[in-house]
C-alpha cells in the first residue's frame, strides 16, 4: 500500500494542529511553514478534511484552524480514508471475482485496515521525539 502525499501531508498537517491545540486558531501559513508543505496544497487537504468534523475554522485576522476532537479519538485509518479512500494493497478491480491470490490481498488488506483503525494521532504523538537542540 502506498499512501500518496495528500495522506501523509493530511497526517503532519492534524498532527501539527494537536502538538499546537492549546494556542487557538493556528493560521496555516504557520503549519505550512513548520511543515515544509505549500499552503495552496494544504488548503486543497483541509477541503477534504473539514466536513469530517475534526476541524474548525475561523476567518479573519486572528483565524485559523483548530482541532476539534481529541487526537486519542482521531485514528489514522480515518484520515487515509478521507484522503486515500482506502488501503488496498493492490487494485480494486484484481480483488473483483475470485482469482488464486484473492484470499491474500483481502487478508493484507484487513491487517492494514485493523492496524490504522487502532492507531491514533495522540499515539503517535506520544511516541515523537523531536530533534534535540544542540548547544556548542
Amino acid at each position: 500500500m502506498l499512501v500518496s502525499t495528500k495522506g501523509r501531508y493530511a497526517l503532519r498537517f492534524l498532527l501539527d494542529l494537536a502538538q499546537h491545540r492549546d494556542e487557538g486558531y493556528i493560521p496555516l501559513k504557520d503549519i505550512a511553514k513548520r511543515q515544509g508543505i505549500s499552503k495552496k496544497y494544504l488548503e486543497r487537504i483541509v477541503s477534504l478534511l473539514y466536513p469530517s468534523g475534526m476541524l474548525r475554522i475561523s476567518r479573519g485576522y486572528q483565524g485559523g484552524y483548530q482541532l476539534v476532537r481529541d487526537p486519542a479519538l482521531i485514528s489514522v485509518a480515518e484520515v487515509l480514508t478521507l484522503t486515500e479512500g482506502g488501503f488496498y494493497p493492490v487494485p480494486q478491480e484484481e480483488l473483483e471475482g475470485y482469482n488464486i491470490t484473492t484470499y491474500v490481498w483481502e487478508s493484507l488488506e484487513g491487517a492494514i485496515t485493523r492496524c490504522l483503525e487502532n492507531m491514533t494521532l495522540q499515539e503517535i504523538l506520544d511516541h515523537y521525539e523531536p530533534p534535540m537542540d544542540f548547544v556548542i
